[in-house]
C-alpha cells in the first residue's frame, strides 16, 4: 500500500495574504522600490516600557515553563482588562492565553466542534476563519452581507441561515478586511437569535482598541447573562500593542471551555512564551500612552486614505470605523480592460498593479469577494501617499 498524506491538510489553502506579502518582499530585496498595502501588522516598534519589561523577565532568569494556559499573573491583568474594557466578568480559570490570536481562535474550534457541525462565516471574512473551522472537522457556512448594509449580517440573515447542524457563529469586530464595527443596537439583536437558537457565538474582538471617532467597541457578550454563557470572546495584544511577533492571544468563555482548550493547548505547544507574558503584563497594566498615539496616527491615515479613494475612479469604499484596513470595491475595474485583456478578478488587478507598478495590495477572493481588495493603511502616510499615487495612475490608464 503506497504511503499517503493527510486529505485534511491538503485541503487547506496557504494565506494569499502572506504569498502577496512575500513577493513584495522579494521584490524590495532586489531593489525594486514596492509600496506594500498588506501589512496586518502596526509600523510602529514595541513601547519601550513593554520591551523593558521582556528585558527584566530574561535578567531575573523568567525563562522556564509556564502553566500551559498562562502564568496567574497574566490571566489576572486579562481579567481585570475584560472588566474594565470589556464590561464582561471572567475569573482567572475562565482565561486561556495562546501563542497568538490564531492559536487561541483555533483551541476555540477544537474545543466546540464535532464534525460536520456548521459555523456560520459572514462574509467578507478573515481568510484563516475557513481553514481553521475546517481543521476542527466542521464546516464553514457563508453569509455574503452587502455593501449597503456595511458588510454586516443582520439578525435576520443568521437566523435564517440556523439549521439543525450550526453549532457556531463567528463574529469579528471590528472586522479583518472591512474595519466596520457592529454597533450596540445589532449586536442585541444578534444576541436574541444567538439565544433563542442556542448557539455558540465566537467573538474575534483583536482589533478593539483600534476604534475611530465617536464609535464605541461592545463585547457582545456584555449585553446579558444568557449571550455571556453562549460567547468566547478572543482577543490578543499584537495589534493594539503592536507585538505582532511576541504571540500572545487570549480567550475568556465558561471554566469547561476553558479547561478543553488548555487541555489541547497543553499537547500543542504547551505555554506561550514565558518572557512574552511578562511583557503583556506589563502592556495591559503600565501606561497606556503610547496605545494612544499609535491610534491617533492611524486615524490619520484613515482619513487621508478614505479620502484618496472616494476620488479616484472606477473604486469605492465604505469609509471604516475600526482596525486598520480599507476594503476596496473594483468590480468597475474587474471590467475594463488592461494591455488589451480583460481585467476579469481582483487577483489580476493585484498582480499587474505587482508587477507594473510596484503596489502591493491583497486580493479579497480568499475573503469572500472576488471583485474587492484590502489596503492596510499600518504603513507611513508617505508611503501610503506613493502608493496611491501609484494606483491612481493604473486606473487613469484605463
Amino acid at each position: 500500500m503506497p504511503l499517503t498524506l493527510s486529505e485534511k491538510a491538503k485541503s487547506v489553502k496557504p494565506s494569499s495574504t502572506l504569498a502577496i506579502t512575500a513577493k513584495a518582499k522579494a521584490m524590495k530585496a532586489e531593489g525594486i522600490d514596492v509600496v506594500g498595502f498588506g501589512a496586518g501588522e502596526p509600523d510602529f516598534n514595541t513601547p519601550e516600557n513593554i520591551c523593558n519589561a521582556a528585558i527584566e523577565a530574561i535578567k531575573n532568569g523568567f525563562t522556564k515553563y509556564t502553566p500551559a494556559s498562562g502564568t496567574d499573573e497574566l490571566k489576572a491583568a486579562i481579567s481585570r482588562k475584560f472588566h474594565d474594557f470589556n464590561h464582561i466578568t471572567y475569573a482567572p480559570n475562565q482565561i486561556v492565553v495562546s501563542n497568538g490570536g490564531k492559536q487561541g481562535l483555533q483551541n476555540v474550534f477544537t474545543a466546540i466542534l464535532n464534525y460536520g457541525d456548521e459555523v456560520l462565516v459572514p462574509a467578507p471574512y478573515w481568510l484563516s476563519y475557513p481553514e481553521m473551522i475546517k481543521l476542527a472537522d466542521g464546516v464553514p457556512k457563508y453569509l455574503v452581507t452587502t455593501k449597503e448594509n456595511g458588510y454586516k449580517a443582520t439578525a435576520e440573515q443568521i437566523e435564517k441561515a440556523i439549521t439543525d447542524r450550526t453549532k457556531a457563529l463567528v463574529l469579528n469586530s471590528p472586522s479583518n478586511p472591512t474595519g466596520n464595527i457592529y454597533t450596540r443596537e445589532e449586536l442585541i439583536k444578534i444576541a436574541e437569535v444567538v439565544v433563542k437558537h442556542d448557539i455558540y457565538v465566537v467573538a474575534d474582538e483583536m482589533y478593539e482598541n483600534l476604534i475611530y471617532g465617536d464609535e464605541e467597541h461592545v463585547s457582545i457578550a456584555s449585553l446579558g447573562e444568557e449571550i455571556y454563557k453562549r460567547t468566547i470572546t478572543c482577543s490578543g495584544l499584537s495589534k493594539s500593542y503592536s507585538m505582532t511577533g511576541w504571540r500572545i492571544g487570549y480567550t475568556g468563555s465558561s471554566i469547561e471551555i476553558a479547561k478543553l482548550m488548555s487541555a489541547v493547548q497543553s499537547h500543542e505547544t504547551s505555554n506561550p512564551n514565558s518572557i512574552a507574558q511578562k511583557a503583556a503584563v506589563e502592556a495591559l497594566t503600565g501606561p497606556q500612552d503610547a496605545i494612544e498615539l499609535m491610534k491617533n496616527e492611524f486615524d490619520k491615515r484613515r482619513v487621508y486614505m478614505y479620502e484618496r479613494i472616494c476620488k479616484m475612479p472606477y473604486i469605492s469604499c465604505l469609509e471604516p470605523k475600526g482596525a486598520f484596513y480599507m476594503f476596496v470595491d473594483a468590480h468597475e475595474v474587474t471590467e475594463k480592460t488592461y494591455n488589451g485583456e480583460k481585467i476579469g478578478t481582483a487577483a489580476e488587478l493585484a498582480r499587474i498593479l505587482l508587477d507594473d507598478f510596484s503596489v502591493a495590495i491583497i486580493p479579497c477572493a480568499d475573503f469572500g469577494f472576488p471583485n474587492h481588495f484590502r489596503l492596510s493603511y499600518a504603513i507611513s502616510i508617505e508611503n501610503i501617499e506613493k502608493g496611491l499615487d501609484r494606483i491612481q495612475k493604473f486606473l487613469e490608464s484605463l
